[in-house]
């Protein structure tokens, strides 16, 4: 299949915003004079805010100077902004609410927390299916995250998912391309084997860096640094912005970019919580949050040569994957999707979605 020409960043800010988990267009544009203001430690409030107003506390594992941070403090201001003042949102970043699965353990209480999340812990909680959104070399670009996400496939997804007890606010957030930064230099596959890698605690990029490999291993982001530097672990994956933002450029200097994932990432809360608000309170966290999400992917956007070179001015060696070593790693990482039972996925997954995103 021959690869698109990724054309999302050149839409406007005219295309219809997706409403919870249902449509998304792909990203646009923001306004040059948007405001990035900085927030305190712990979580935010406007300084009038409503006493008896609602609170969506909003925890985090990523810097608040990391894009996806910045984006987060333009939902807040939208919502002040667009609101009655009867619903605000607080912030948590660098997981001061807790991990992301404590964070959903909550959810499903009905507390009124809300986390990024993504297709593959979604499968944890109930939807097995939604876990391929997170397979290695699953997209082509970005433009075809935006027609699945819009497809009828994902919206029962997310009904099933809201069955379970979780409501997607929104889902046309970049993450961004995943990348693997190491200790040791990986020029080929044979590099990789044996390899300690850091993995979010799924079990689908576990497998993944498994079948290439090295020995995955799950492991909170804010454990990372830590186990780099002790030698616990060799090398870990993400977007440049979460590497970047979480330091990691420090203690391991050795950066692939393989691109594994192309990850457009979610915004999850207790459904009980969302039944809970008014109409109006729902949609205004619906719109806001993709808006913001736009927002979100500019920022993604307009950073990743920024924080690529900083992290090459701080010492790191960075290898772009020859043709020979793409074609290795996108042979070994497609094992995942003969491995159907392991993931409990529906019958010909795999071409459903193929078939939802436009691939064909």
């Amino acid at each position: 299949m021959k690869a698109k020409a990724i054309t999302a960043w050149t839409l406007t800010a005219t295309a219809i915003l997706m409403t919870g988990c249902g449509r998304s267009s792909a990203p646009a544009a923001p306004s040059p004079d948007a405001e990035q203001n900085s927030t305190e430690e712990t979580g935010t409030e406007t300084p009038s805010a409503n006493p008896d107003a609602v609170v969506l506390q909003i925890g985090f594992e990523n810097s608040i100077t990391e894009p996806v941070g910045q984006a987060l403090e333009r939902w807040q201001e939208l919502v002040d902004e667009r609101g009655d003042g009867s619903i605000r949102i607080e912030l948590y970043p660098d997981s001061q609410l807790g991990s992301k699965n404590e964070l959903i353990d909550s959810m499903l209480l009905g507390e009124p927390v809300c986390t990024l999340c993504d297709g593959s812990f979604y499968a944890d909680y109930g939807v097995p299916d939604f876990s391929i959104t997170y397979a290695p070399y699953l997209f082509d670009d970005w433009e075809q995250c935006w027609t699945l996400i819009e497809s009828d496939w994902y919206q029962e997804q997310c009904r099933l998912l809201e069955e379970k007890g979780l409501k997607l606010i929104s889902s046309n957030w970049i993450y961004g391309a995943r990348h693997t930064l190491t200790t040791k230099k990986v020029e080929s596959l044979a590099d990789l084997k044996g390899l300690k890698i850091r993995v979010p605690n799924n079990r689908i990029q576990s497998l993944s860096f498994d079948n290439l490999g090295a020995t995955s291993v799950g492991m909170d982001l804010g454990e990372v640094y830590q186990s780099l530097q002790t030698g616990t672990i060799d090398g870990a994956e993400n977007p440049l912005a979460t590497l970047y933002g979480r330091k990691l450029q420090e203690v391991a200097k050795y950066l692939l970019l393989d691109g594994h994932v192309l990850n457009f990432t979610t915004w999850v809360c207790s459904a009980d919580f969302f039944n809970s608000l008014t109409p109006e309170q729902q949609a205004l966290l619906e719109e806001t949050g993709s808006e913001a999400g736009l927002y979100n992917n500019e920022l993604q956007q307009a950073s990743e040569a920024d924080y690529l070179q900083m992290m090459i001015e701080e010492g790191v060696t960075v290898t772009e994957p020859s043709e020979a070593l793409l074609t290795e790693l996108k042979e070994a990482s497609s094992r995942i999707y003969h491995m159907e039972e392991e993931f409990g996925w529906s019958e010909g997954l795999y071409d459903t979605v193929k078939k939802a995103m436009g691939a064909e």
